[in-house]
């Protein structure tokens, strides 16, 4: 056995293993038994959202919870958003409206927003979502507030990309999903170490105690990510599949779109806490390994088909895991295009994560 072979070995048994672990806490998950809903303030920033906003406000007022309201940052929109809210918060007595006309330089707008909307809120558990999302039904606010706990700060829901045609699209479930493999994974493992802002909950009281986004208020993005890994503990946070928790967010439509999204989200990843650095930088990188050393280590290894057989194995628990993960999650990815989007998986990530650790401008909206 050569050091090629060896190092092929070590690198795919390093992915078997977390492979095994994500699978075996993901088919264990059950819908989680849920107690009693708090008081809970659904906040939503926007930015030249009314059109989206017209849609989301009617699923937002009317969801099915004893106590709650809704809270809209109005953030220095160019068309007619503002004036489209004005007439709502009249007609919807749980509906408020705050807004941003002017922005300090040194806090991105998203952030500065966000943290008017948490201060305005009348409740202490503020539940998060973005203008081009839609809860799966009226009992979202409802679930996911009722997931805390008296130690619970933070609660990490899931929000899956709708199905439209094309390969694209599929990717983008795909890498939705294996996001919320490892985030949502990891939490139930004991670690948990990001959560996405279109489906997220916390306490208004640790927000403000954190001194909200201080930290990283420089940055474009990390209001979501950055904030739960700064906060997150094994004792604090919680996370959600259930299937009323669910968020449902419209795919980018175009490739450009897609990794320029992309290019933000994991920009944020170089400033995570070293442990959780450590330990997904491992992950993706068993994962390129696999495939990146297989050729060379199966070409070069006098024993022929043992390369093959630990990447077979290794490509069959991936299967298992999109499988089951998929259908605790309620997003299906088929099976027949998994080994495809693995291939272009590892060009994808090879591209956007060297982009990201060098990016140093990135917009969102002005």
């Amino acid at each position: 056995m050569n050091l090629l072979t060896i190092l092929f070995l070590s690198l795919a048994g390093i992915q078997v293993v977390y492979l095994v672990a994500l699978l075996l806490v993901f088919a264990k998950q059950r819908n989680n038994k849920t107690g009693e809903p708090v008081p809970v303030s659904i906040i939503v920033c926007a930015h030249d959202e009314e059109e989206n906003l017209r849609a989301l406000i009617p699923l937002l007022v009317s969801q099915n919870h004893p106590q709650f309201e809704v809270i809209i940052v109005e953030d220095r929109s160019n068309d007619t958003t503002y004036d489209f809210l004005y007439e709502a918060v009249q007609q919807h007595s749980n509906l408020r409206m705050v807004r941003v006309q002017h922005k300090p330089d040194h806090i991105s707008g998203k952030k500065f927003a966000l943290t008017l909307g948490i201060k305005a809120a009348r409740y202490e558990h503020v539940l998060l979502t973005d203008a081009d999302c839609r809860p799966v039904n009226a009992n979202w606010a409802a679930t996911m507030s009722a997931h805390y706990l008296p130690a619970t700060d933070l609660v990490l829901g899931f929000s899956p990309y709708l199905k439209t045609k094309g390969w694209l699209n599929a990717f983008i479930r795909f890498e939705t999903l294996l996001t919320a493999i490892q985030y949502l994974g990891f939490a139930w493992l004991g670690n948990p170490y990001m959560g996405v802002g279109r489906n997220l909950s916390y306490k208004k009281s640790m927000f403000l105690a954190g001194k909200g986004f201080v930290q990283h208020q420089h940055l474009l993005g990390g209001d979501d990510d950055l904030f739960v890994n700064a906060h997150a503990t094994r004792k604090n946070t919680r996370a959600t599949l259930h299937p009323d928790s669910l968020v449902y967010s419209q795919p980018a439509t175009t490739l450009s779109g897609f990794l320029h999204q992309k290019l933000r989200h994991l920009s944020a990843g170089k400033y995570y806490r070293w442990t959780d650095k450590i330990m997904i930088g491992m992950f993706m990188l068993s994962w390129l390994s696999s495939w990146l050393l297989l050729v060379p280590a199966w070409w070069y290894e006098p024993t022929p088909y043992l390369v093959p057989v630990v990447f077979l194995v290794r490509t069959v628990l991936l299967l298992a895991l999109v499988y089951v993960a998929g259908r605790k999650a309620h997003t299906r990815v088929e099976l027949w295009k998994v080994p495809v989007l693995d291939i272009i998986f590892v060009f994808y990530y090879l591209v956007t994560g060297l982009r990201a650790l060098v990016a140093k401008h990135l917009q969102w909206k002005n």
